[in-house]
């Protein structure tokens, strides 16, 4: 994507936005703290503290606003204008940082705030009229990516900046602001039109806009859970990014350049975290990560809170890097950041895909209030438990990494087919060489039916891993009651049916269960032929798929294995799972074609339709493998 008109203006766009915002904030606090403090006497935690005030600030004044702008107007003319008010916010920056005009670089950094908060929205909610559905994961990750390396390099490069003397200071920092402003600007010219899908006047109403958007997304939960959870992140990367000098200093017995070394870390993390987000999603919504990222916050987190304290004098960088222990430090910040992304991308994802077209930019609107909301919390956190009640960072950062372990522990209890999914579709990729194609045929909401024809006791697993959403599938009994596989059955949401001579209401009794999951919106997954291939080949289908869209019109999915044949799960050579395994990572292709409408989906017609999709999936899965 990132060599697509389609994306990569927009990336590159916002990456030198964040670059060119932290180089800006960063600078500001070096010339606050080693200028302007020493020259006229002022107070440093004061200072601080308002910048970060000035910064934050707009974003609850103005974030509805920049929603409803994103949602009214084209957001390619939107995206333009908000960066030239970024070039001529750095304009008048450059000549503050040359003039040393200290008081009006803190009214600029709360105007750079207002244009974050405006562009906040814009952000991500174009992804979505430019990318494909399944391509979304891999977007978000990528704008995170680049988001954080961004703010990373702007970081540093400030520093650097700063480090210069006098007016060679100075001419550096003007330059670097005003160059990467109008850079970004040039680039945002190659942005595609994302025209708004209800136009219209937009009034000026920061404070009841604002109401009114966290009204709206309170009305839709699904969305709502996805804000607060995306809140929660970064309610905890405030946490530790602020006191983040002050472990390094106490705990690290380090100087800047080991707070520029861990935050380097973290930043790598959350970058390196939502790329693999994207590779184990696989084009999906995989919600099933959101839990997993929890978990590695919270056990990266406990790790670091319980590291022993560097003994020693006031360490520089060079000494530290020689200590295992500055390392295991630097793995445990990187592992929560790669927690970060992975917990992080998929809810972003959520919220685009669960909000309607005209309101999206909206919603992003109110994920960006309760982001500012909860980075003003964890201000407040801090100061209660290292100020008030006198916490040490050790305790601190545990309880830090005991609040992820709740929302993974919760997560999981509530929703733990989505967890599961994931694993079968991980183990799934470890077993097979799998490739999948048509998945995007699969409904992205509303009841559907996916039959396929059934080679293998895999074929289940196979399916529930890689469809695009949790699938029920019904089974034979005696396997339901298995007391080993038992409790995994129920969890994966399985539909026992039995055989009309052991149990005649058996089969009623499952069609009822499977027609009160169509109704409930789910995706429900069938082996027509209803049993196992004995010579590889499509057996006939049997008369319960029209029972089934008798009582439920609902659309039909047709799909097909190969590969799995010859198995020792397949009765090819013998009966299935009485043979021993004799090959590892077979090819298995499973493709799915085009949804079929209720009254087209007669057994005849899906059978046919269904070996004609064998025959592509055998063709590819016969093909010889060529190195190289």
């Amino acid at each position: 994507m990132l060599a697509q008109r389609r994306f990569a203006p927009f990336f590159w766009t916002q990456a030198l936005g964040a670059f060119n915002d932290n180089v800006f904030k960063n600078v500001l606090l070096l010339l606050l703290t080693f200028v302007a403090v020493p020259r006229y006497g002022w107070d440093t935690g004061l200072l601080n503290n308002l910048a970060a005030g000035l910064f934050i600030l707009p974003f609850l004044l103005f974030s509805a606003w920049g929603g409803t702008l994103a949602d009214r107007l084209d957001k390619r003319y939107l995206i333009r204008r908000l960066k030239l008010l970024e070039l001529a916010t750095m304009s008048v920056a450059a000549l503050a940082v040359w003039f040393e005009q200290f008081g009006l670089l803190l009214a600029l950094l709360f105007m750079m705030g207002t244009q974050s908060a405006l562009f906040g929205p814009v952000k991500y909610a174009i992804l979505p009229q430019h990318l494909a559905a399944t391509e979304l994961v891999r977007g978000n990750a990528w704008v995170n990516m680049g988001t954080f390396v961004s703010i990373l390099l702007g970081t540093l490069l400030a520093g650097l900046l700063a480090a210069l003397d006098g007016a060679a200071s100075r001419g550096a920092i003007a330059a670097t602001l005003i160059g990467v402003a109008l850079l970004g600007y040039l680039v945002s010219l190659g942005v595609p039109a994302a025209p708004s899908s209800d136009p219209g006047r937009v009034s000026w109403q920061p404070l009841a806009g604002s109401m009114r958007v966290m009204h709206d997304a309170w009305r839709h939960p699904r969305v709502f859970r996805g804000l607060l959870g995306i809140s929660l992140f970064w309610f905890l990367g405030a946490c530790y990014l602020t006191q983040l000098p002050a472990w390094v200093r106490d705990v690290v017995n380090g100087g800047e350049a080991a707070v520029s070394f861990l935050l380097g870390a973290f930043a790598l993390g959350v970058g390196g975290g939502a790329l693999l987000c994207a590779r184990l999603s696989a084009g999906r919504l995989e919600v099933g990560l959101v839990p997993l990222g929890a978990l590695l916050i919270s056990a990266a987190g406990l790790d670091l809170a319980l590291q022993p304290d560097i003994v020693g004098e006031r360490l520089t960088l060079g000494a530290l890097v020689a200590i295992p222990g500055f390392w295991h430090m630097a793995l445990d910040l990187a592992l929560v950041g790669v927690g970060g992304g992975l917990y992080s991308v998929p809810l972003y994802t959520l919220v685009q895909v669960a909000s309607r077209d005209d309101h999206r930019a909206r919603m992003i609107a109110a994920n960006n209030l309760l982001n500012a909301l909860f980075m003003v919390i964890a201000a407040g956190f801090g100061i209660v438990m290292l100020t008030l009640i006198g916490t040490s960072l050790h305790a601190f950062f545990v309880c830090l990494a005991v609040i992820p372990l709740l929302v993974g522990v919760g997560i999981l209890t509530a929703n733990p087919r989505s967890v599961l999914r994931l694993a079968l579709f991980a183990l799934m990729h470890v077993l097979y060489r799998l490739r999948f194609s048509g998945r995007s045929h699969i409904p992205t909401e509303g009841a559907a039916l996916v039959v396929c024809n059934h080679v293998s006791f895999m074929d289940a697993l196979i399916l529930g891993g890689a469809c695009p959403r949790p699938l029920r599938f019904l089974m034979d009994r005696p396997i339901y009651e298995s007391p080993w596989l038992n409790w995994f059955f129920r969890i994966a949401g399985a539909i026992p049916v039995d055989s009309e001579r052991r149990d005649p209401g058996g089969v009623r009794r499952a069609l009822g269960e499977v027609s009160r999951a169509l109704r409930d919106g789910e995706v429900v997954m069938l082996f027509p032929e209803g049993r196992l291939t004995t010579d590889g080949e499509v057996g006939r289908f049997r008369r319960g798929v029209d029972m089934i869209l008798a009582r439920d019109a609902v659309p039909v999915v047709p799909a097909a294995l190969a590969g799995l044949w010859g198995s020792w799960t397949s009765h090819c050579g013998g009966k299935a799972l009485s043979k021993r395994p004799r090959r590892f990572r077979a090819r298995v292709r499973l493709v799915f074609g085009a949804p079929l409408s209720p009254r087209q989906a007669g057994r005849t017609t899906l059978e046919a339709r269904v070996r004609e999709l064998k025959v592509a999936a055998d063709d590819w899965a016969k093909r010889p493998v060529i190195a190289g």
